[in-house]
């Protein structure tokens, strides 16, 4: 077995974890309550998920202007960082590729304040 071989065996792998890990996402809007430093529960929703073309996310009042939203893609680079100015925004997924991602909701001085996963289907 050459390196090609090989390379497609583990390409074959992935793809195969992938499908199973997608059938731990629902694909009804999740609701992520999170317990910060400051003993506030925040929340956050964001759907569809699994998503196509589109995910939104919906923030509490106190999350704007004053937090980042980042999103990393499924082996930790950052794909994307914004700043949080409306309680909802949709962000457009045609960049994207298929696969998990990863968001973040950050606070001025770059604490974790939320986070989730999504999926992206094409």
């Amino acid at each position: 077995m050459d390196i090609i071989d090989t390379f497609v065996v583990l390409k074959k792998n992935f793809y195969i974890f992938l499908f199973i890990a997608a059938f731990h996402f629902s694909s009804t809007a999740q609701v992520k309550p999170v317990k910060p430093v400051n003993d506030e529960v925040r929340t956050v929703k964001f759907y569809p998920n699994p998503a196509t073309t589109f995910i939104n996310f919906e923030f509490e009042k106190n999350d704007i202007n004053s937090n980042s939203l980042l999103i990393f893609n499924f082996i930790g680079k950052k794909v994307e960082e914004l700043k949080i100015v409306d309680a909802k925004m949709t962000i457009s997924l045609i960049e994207y590729y298929r696969g998990i991602y990863i968001f973040q909701i950050r606070d001025k001085q770059g604490n974790i304040v939320g986070s989730g996963k999504f999926q992206v289907i094409k």
